[in-house]
């Protein structure tokens, strides 16, 4: 049959092809009565109409005055991660600026809930690929606080030795991407070099360079190999003069202390209002560490300061993470010239797995293996909040337990989340070149943001 044959659907005017075509009632200005391209419609939403994307900058603004909103990121270098800024400019300076998260969807703290208490370890550890040390330690001391289990003191030292190891790798990591950022691209290199040798040192005593899995409920999975407190040391022992040259190549870059000083400034007052802790708040000179007021950990057997600035810029912010990595390689020396003989593990076996030697040799020891490894351990009914000072700053754990084998309910303080609100205090009225700089001092992970 011919296109000309169909019969007319009742109610809908049709034509042939012989005949023009026809202006729809309505008024349709998409459509073309002469033939040609004819205009896409769409009926997704105009961006910017939600809640979320809406910025009350413009009406600050008077009727001469022209405002320019842009988004910077998801998917961005600079951000560091997923991370998308919603940025309101007049000409280059910022007028506002809002974050906008949720593109990670990592789901952990939920998927906790449905593993048992020993199998979420790998689960914390992995929010924050940057300090799986410490998410291991916030979650672990948390479980061993409501079990009133006590750890070896070798494994405490041993912890102790990781972490800052862990702290060292971090703001190295952070040091090179910054200095990236700025243009200096040598500072990546070198920073990555020396980054390299400390996931050495982790896989020696781990068997993994990331996402180590070393912590356990009573302490860690083994005792450290032979000659492993030898390389540690030997790091220890170069890395001041490592930090040295990265400060000879940035303090006397004039684009480095252009870009960076008197930058980003905010005060002690508004980040205590904001709840933002760690190198952030002490770069404005206040001295809060929890190494130096809580006892998660013995750091009370070692001499250390804390690093502090003057006046809470992004220089400031540079130099005491810069005096921190000085510090950790203090304590690491203490830590493992003190460190105590003894059992590395608890031997609480209805905690801990016992010895692989006993399970050929005691019939206890393997239905111990047999009930931890198949149903886990359970914890008393209760709730815990356990704080460590971790590179961002403070790192939470909260626990809810029902007396069962699996967490109730698992909740991450995590410092890159609370940090993330001062962004706004950094950039407001700088330029929007100075954003740049002061989302890198910021030092945000979005896996710890997203959880």
């Amino acid at each position: 049959m011919a296109i000309t044959d169909k019969p007319t659907p009742p109610g809908r005017p049709g034509r042939t092809k012989d005949e023009p075509p026809q202006r729809p009632e309505g008024g349709d200005p998409t459509f073309d009565a002469h033939g040609g391209d004819v205009i896409a419609r769409t009926e997704a939403q105009i961006v910017g109409t939600s809640q979320v994307e809406r910025s009350d900058a413009g009406e600050t603004l008077e009727f001469e005055q022209e405002l320019m909103t842009i988004n910077m990121g998801p998917h961005h270098p600079a951000t560091h991660g997923v991370l998308r800024l919603l940025v309101s400019l007049q000409g280059e300076t910022v007028i506002d600026l809002k974050p906008i998260m949720g593109y990670v969807h990592t789901g952990i703290e939920k998927s906790c809930e449905d593993k048992a208490y020993w199998k979420v370890i790998p689960f914390i550890e992995r929010m924050d690929y940057l300090s799986y040390f410490f998410n291991m330690q916030a979650y672990c001391g948390a479980v061993e606080r409501m079990l009133e289990l006590e750890i070896p003191s070798r494994a405490q030292y041993l912890r102790i030795i990781h972490m800052e190891l862990n702290r060292i790798h971090s703001h190295l990591v952070w040091l090179g991407t910054t200095a990236l950022d700025l243009g200096a691209i040598s500072m990546f290199w070198y920073c990555f070099n020396v980054r390299d040798r400390i996931l050495d040192l982790f896989e020696m005593s781990a068997g993994q360079r990331m996402h180590t899995r070393y912590f356990q409920v009573g302490g860690v999975m083994e005792d450290i190999p032979l000659g492993f407190e030898e390389k540690v040391l030997a790091f220890c022992a170069e890395m001041p003069e490592r930090v040295s040259q990265y400060e000879a190549l940035l303090d006397k870059n004039e684009i480095f202390l252009q870009r960076t000083r008197g930058i980003g400034i905010v005060s002690r007052e508004r980040l205590l209002e904001l709840g933002v802790t760690g190198p952030l708040l002490r770069a404005t000179g206040e001295p809060w560490d929890l190494r130096k007021v809580s006892d998660y950990l013995p750091y009370r057997d070692f001499d250390f300061k804390v690093p502090v600035g003057t006046v809470g810029d992004n220089y400031d912010r540079y130099r005491v993470r810069v005096q921190e990595i000085r510090e950790s390689v203090r304590i690491i020396e203490q830590a493992v010239l003190g460190l105590p003989d003894g059992p590395w593990v608890a031997d609480d076996r209805k905690i801990v797995l016992p010895p692989r030697h006993e399970l050929s040799t005691s019939m206890e020891a393997l239905i111990h293996h047999f009930k931890l490894v198949t149903e886990g351990f359970r914890v008393p009914p209760g709730e815990i909040y356990n704080a460590i000072e971790s590179p961002r700053g403070e790192l939470g754990c909260y626990v809810l337990a029902d007396g069962s084998a699996k967490p109730a309910r698992v909740h991450m303080r995590d410092p890159s989340f609370v940090n993330l609100q001062s962004l706004r205090d950094m950039c407001i009225g700088g330029y929007v070149a100075d954003l740049i700089v002061n989302l890198a001092m910021l030092d945000p992970i979005l896996g710890g943001i997203d959880r």
